[in-house]
């Protein structure tokens, strides 16, 4: 082995060597049982890989190497998305800078442009997700485009059409003026604004008082219906149906109860504008209110708004509304406000909700819906964690028609064909629909819009496997295992690839859905572009490795809650990896190496430390193996980055050392044996969190085969040792608190010690028979066991146990007066920084106000201080202080 790891060299050789050995197909390996298999959610096209990604796929290939090792055929079947609304935008941007617009290129050779860009950087993901170290079969990659893949698209449509399911409307929906289209909640981008609420009067028509409003969008009220009271309100007690005067139009509009209308907000009297603004719409609908369109798809006034306001923009018509009010003293007042402002994800343009004739999909009360519903209620799925099993049948029991279309060329065209006479089918050809209508096929025109990607992709766990043939991948990998997904698509893809799974293969798609954590940066924001705070998981493979980056995140893939990361996480990982590189070239470098008999011997008489690794490796197995199971892979990192840096590193390597230089040839066989035996099960336990580390060390270390089918460690409670863990850990305590002894009073680590051990009980035995580990660890130069303390006042005493004290007579090592004189002066120096700090934390005023931040930071170095102190404290009693 090299003296370093150098990870791009061995990820390089050993991804290259996996990917043309087929490794990463199920038919790698017979296997036993069901098959695992995941369907990875797609990423865009348009998409490089972020932190949410290297999470994800980091998450899906762990699990998927953990069951290969358990002998499992695995398909991880990986893709990535057409990305509609996102491909079409990146391409309209390229054209522009040729001064030309997708209208000028016309449908057919705008579409031969995205596919183009598509063959040159579509691609580019994958091969980022390959430097991950993703074990995925590449050789079953889909597109979302594909032929196979379009033809199951155009199944599900033309399905739901001929069941009533898929309809024509109008309703109130996302709408981008700059993309002129349709957006999905998700391609919706929330942010904060400083704004107003301006305060509206609007008179009633008898001339008898009058009802104020507030808005932050004064330029709808142009397009008011009603003015909404709640019904419990005393406020507005006999007032319904009475008759207002809205202002700058003359216009008369009723004064309604709905329980919509919050008692708590303002005047409690609420605007009505049906058709820009999605409550007011189901409000509107209520009340048989008339649907006033005053912004059109371009985002500027329309005839409706009158005709001083027609044409201008929506921010020129609200400066021109407010002044207009304020001449005719309607603007009771205006508030500063902060609100939340629905954007383009792609284009950042402020959208607009806005009644638009839409094609959608029925969801309330179909069959669909219900046995999507009963699939989670008897957990035929499965989340994790199970508090979003509750958050999914709540919107489930809330859910709203699906608006599937888009006014985009990019994407699947909506199969709906047209004849002169007005009628319309769906149907998967456009010869089929010739024959539905009755008409000729020359005679029809198809539908512009596309379908909403996610109409698409709900479909994925399926239809990547052959849907709607009766294929083998189908019948051998379908349903699914378990979805590995991010929380703010649980509603637009988990809940409807659930909903169609049920609906078209009478199945649920997946028997687990792992909602991972969110990836935040230190301070707890979201990682975006406008926030500078992102980190490029390339950059950090490039600087770090990639083992480094995918343990880094899995230490923190916590259930209970999001992930705070920064760059500082990942030297501690790849510190754990040197560890690791450093630990097989002792073994190597000691003439350790696998024999094809490494299994355990007798341990009965094998050495204390020999004994108790063997134990601390099951328990540790099983810890892993458990975590696994329940998806706490942060649990699992931790277990195993416990036991190999400390227990095996620290501790084990250490104390084998004495054998490994024996003369015994037998002694020093056994410690090659468990020296190697015990790095050999932990590199497979590793190996789903850091692949290309393990499968260097594994083969350096003599195996011939990949430690992708290497069977994953069990525990064995044969091994397990309750007692010779209680005797190590006497040992190890011993140990260290002779080493924290040196450390606190400066004495050097070469400067050998005498130590008197004092037990009321059989456990001074424990050490005394170990003594030359103790000796040799502890640099003591003799071990005694006496019946009581030593009478001299020159040594320190060192509690270990209950009844088991160690003594270590310090006369002519230390200067007493010299030491307690120290002390004395550092004690006084904490104590003096506990009294600023802790005044600080006392002030009220400091604690309200100051950046939570600074307060953390002060509460914690509150806490060393006092922990300081009280160390301070004992070192001064044990020398007589």
């Amino acid at each position: 082995m090299e003296t370093k790891f150098d990870p791009k060299a061995v990820e390089a050789k050993w991804y290259a060597d996996w990917k043309s050995a087929g490794y990463f197909k199920p038919e790698a390996q017979e296997g036993n049982g069901r098959p695992y298999t995941i369907t990875i959610p797609p990423p865009n096209v348009t998409g490089s890989l972020h932190m949410g990604h290297a999470v994800c796929y980091t998450i899906q290939d762990a699990l998927g190497r953990w069951r290969r090792m358990q002998g499992r055929q695995v398909l991880i079947l990986p893709g990535v998305d057409h990305a509609g609304i996102a491909t079409q935008n990146v391409v309209e941007k390229e054209i522009a800078r040729e001064g030309l617009t997708r209208h000028d290129l016309g449908r057919e050779k705008f579409l031969e442009r995205v596919w183009a860009w598509k063959q040159q950087y579509g691609a580019r993901i994958i091969s980022q997700m390959q430097g991950l170290g993703c074990a995925f079969d590449w050789e079953r990659e889909r597109f979302t485009m594909d032929e196979t893949y379009v033809d199951a698209i155009l199944e599900e449509f033309v399905r739901m059409f001929d069941s009533g399911m898929i309809y024509r409307g109008a309703r109130v929906i996302n709408w981008c003026p700059r993309c002129a289209t349709a957006l999905s909640d998700i391609e919706v981008e929330y942010v904060e604004r400083d704004s107003h609420l301006w305060h509206i009067r609007y008179d009633f028509v008898d001339g008898n008082g009058s009802v104020t409003v507030a808005t932050t969008r004064p330029e709808t009220m142009l397009g008011d219906t009603a003015v909404a009271v709640n019904p419990a309100d005393p406020r507005y007690a006999g007032m319904e149906g009475r008759m207002l005067i809205l202002p700058l139009t003359g216009r008369h509009i009723p004064l309604i109860y709905d329980d919509y209308a919050s008692l708590e907000f303002g005047t409690g009297a609420v605007k009505v504008t049906p058709a820009h603004d999605l409550n007011d719409y189901e409000a509107g609908k209520r009340h048989g209110l008339p649907m006033t369109v005053v912004i059109g798809e371009t985002g500027r006034m329309t005839a409706e708004a009158g005709d001083k306001y027609a044409g201008l923009t929506r921010e020129e018509a609200r400066e021109a509304v407010v002044e207009d009010l304020t001449a005719q003293g309607y603007l009771v007042n205006i508030e500063d406000y902060r609100h939340s402002v629905g954007t383009c994800e792609r284009c950042h343009t402020i959208i607009e909700p806005l009644l638009s004739e839409q094609w959608f999909a029925r969801m309330a009360g179909t069959k669909m819906i219900e046995k999507c519903v009963a699939a989670i209620e008897d957990d035929s799925v499965k989340f994790i964690p199970d508090r979003y099993k509750r958050i999914s049948l709540d919107w489930l029991e809330n859910i709203r028609d699906w608006c599937i279309s888009r006014q985009l060329w990019w994407g699947h065209r909506i199969p709906i064909f047209y004849a002169h006479d007005g009628r319309f089918t769906a149907a998967k050809t456009i010869a089929d629909a010739a024959v539905k209508l009755g008409v000729p096929v020359d005679t029809l025109r198809q539908d512009e819009d596309v379908l909403d990607t996610w109409f698409s992709s709900a479909l994925w766990p399926f239809a990547t496997l052959g849907w709607p043939g009766d294929t083998d991948d189908l019948r051998r990998f379908y349903p699914t295992n378990v979805l590995t997904t991010a929380r703010e698509i649980l509603f637009l893809w988990v809940a409807r690839m659930i909903m169609t799974g049920v609906e078209f293969t009478g199945k649920a798609p997946f028997d687990d859905v792992y909602i991972y954590a969110t990836v935040l940066d230190k301070q707890g924001r979201r990682m975006s572009k406008s926030l500078g705070n992102g980190i490029d998981p390339l950059e950090m493979i490039d600087k770090y490795g990639a083992d480094a980056l995918r343990f880094s995140l899995m230490r923190l893939a916590s259930k209970g809650q999001d992930i705070r990361f920064s760059e500082d996480r990942i030297p501690e990982s790849r510190n754990f990896c040197t560890k690791i590189w450093n630990a097989a070239r002792f073994a190597l470098m000691n003439e350790a190496a696998v024999t094809g008999d490494d299994s355990p011997e007798n341990l009965a008489d094998a050495p204390l430390h020999v004994r108790w690794i063997y134990s601390r490796l099951q328990r540790t197995a099983r810890t892993v193996g458990e975590s696994l199971e329940t998806y706490d892979l942060d649990e699992a990192c931790r277990a195993i980055t416990e036991f190999f840096w400390n227990d095996y590193c620290d501790w084990f390597v250490e104390l084998s050392k004495p054998a490994l230089r024996s003369d015994d040839l037998e002694e020093k066989a056994r410690a090659r044996r468990a020296l190697i035996d015990v790095l050999d099960s932990s590199l497979r336990l590793l190996h789903p969190f850091m692949p290309f580390l393990t499968e260097e060390i594994f083969r350096s270390i003599g195996h011939e085969t990949s430690i992708m089918f290497a069977p994953y460690p069990v525990a064995d409670d044969a091994l397990i040792d309750d007692e010779a863990e209680r005797q190590m850990h006497l040992l190890i305590t011993a140990i260290r608190a002779v080493r924290n002894a040196r450390a606190e009073l400066s004495i050097a680590p070469s400067l050998p010690l005498d130590a008197t051990l004092v037990s009321e009980d059989d456990s001074g035995w424990v050490l005394k028979d170990n003594a030359l580990a103790f000796e040799t660890l502890a640099k003591v130069r003799s071990l005694v066991l006496a019946p009581k303390a030593p009478a001299d006042k020159k040594s320190i005493a060192l509690p270990i146990a209950p009844g088991l004290d160690l003594y270590l007579p310090l006369e002519g090592v230390i200067d007493f007066d010299k030491e307690r004189a120290r002390i004395e002066t550092e004690l006084a120096g904490v104590e003096k920084d506990l009294r600023v700090v802790g005044g600080k934390l006392a002030n009220p005023r400091f604690v309200a106000n100051a950046a939570p931040d600074i307060v953390a930071k002060d509460r914690e170095r509150y806490a060393e201080l006092t922990e300081k102190e009280a160390k301070l404290k004992e070192r001064r009693a044990a020398l007589g202080g």
